[in-house]
């Protein structure tokens, strides 16, 4: 989980991307069936054949994706009050410590120690739970 915490701009930008290629493939997809490419013979191991099969393994990629990420907001929504901000801030909001503590109006030094807390809890709950 707290490897998730880490890569949560990845996994945004990964969604978007995935979002982004299931669209067009999709749209390759009805050329196909409807489009100007719906009287050519496919082979049976040709790229053409496997648009379905394409449109299919990236709608299950992306719902892996949004299901770590639907995780990653509840595992931060379960902190309250400060703890709940500097993760959100930290890992959704992709904000540096330092940011934090100035949007926050908190010295620098507190949010890296509350912040040092938070990971070792995490890490703490992760091996406790696995």
């Amino acid at each position: 989980m707290y490897d998730w915490l880490k890569d949560y701009q990845n996994l945004e930008e990964e969604i978007t991307y995935l979002e982004f290629n299931l669209e067009q493939t999709k749209r390759e997809l009805k050329r196909w069936i409807d489009g100007d490419l719906q009287g050519i013979k496919l082979q049976h191991d040709s790229l053409g054949a496997k648009v379905e099969e394409n449109v299919e393994r990236i709608k299950q990629e992306l719902s892996y994706k949004k299901e770590q990420q639907e995780k990653l907001v509840k595992l931060v929504e379960t902190f309250r009050g400060l703890d709940n901000r500097i993760l959100k801030l930290k890992y959704v909001d992709g904000m540096t410590l330092e940011q934090i503590a100035e949007e926050l109006s908190y010295s620098a030094g507190h949010i890296r120690r509350k912040h040092a807390e938070l990971v070792r809890t995490i890490k703490f709950v992760e091996e406790y739970t696995s």
